[in-house]
């Protein structure tokens, strides 16, 4: 099993059909689950799902389903070739966990979506590891070339 960094495929066609707002302003609902390295996650996760799931051994800092995320919005204009959407860092204080990799999620049902339409799933490179400590997830550059989400 391995997680790979990837838009998921559907997210494509939702996108196209309007199922997804990124607006930093009354826009939807997007989460962060983190998963273990068992986890099978990539281009073709369609949904968020509690298989390999993290658990937290202090019961309080990692919430199932992961952590809700502060949409910075979405960057685009007439002149600009890529539009990007950005999020504010995800800080798991008091954590005590180990984590392989991520999946973004949409859970508002509003415009069609589900409660578990996978974005994107995002591999870490290898296990990261919190023991009663801040566990953060640092989303890149909010630029066309850096940003979590491109679209060009």
């Amino acid at each position: 099993m391995a997680i790979a960094s990837a838009i998921a495929n559907t997210f494509k066609g939702e996108l196209l059909e309007g199922k997804h707002d990124f607006a930093a302003s009354g826009g939807h609902t997007f989460k962060l689950a983190l998963y273990t390295s068992s986890a099978s996650l990539g281009a073709t996760t369609t949904g968020y799902s509690t298989s390999n799931e993290i658990s937290n051994t202090s019961g309080t800092a990692y919430p199932v389903g992961g952590k809700v995320l502060t949409r910075n919005g979405v960057t685009s204009s007439s002149s600009a070739t890529v539009a990007f959407v950005d999020f504010a860092d995800a800080e798991f204080t008091s954590a005590s966990f180990t984590a392989n990799g991520a999946m973004i999620y949409n859970t508002t049902t509003d415009g069609g979506s589900g409660t578990t339409n996978c974005v994107c799933t995002l591999a870490f490179g290898g296990d990261f590891t919190a023991s009663n400590g801040t566990f953060t997830v640092q989303f890149p550059a909010a630029n066309t070339s850096d940003a979590i989400i491109r679209i060009s």
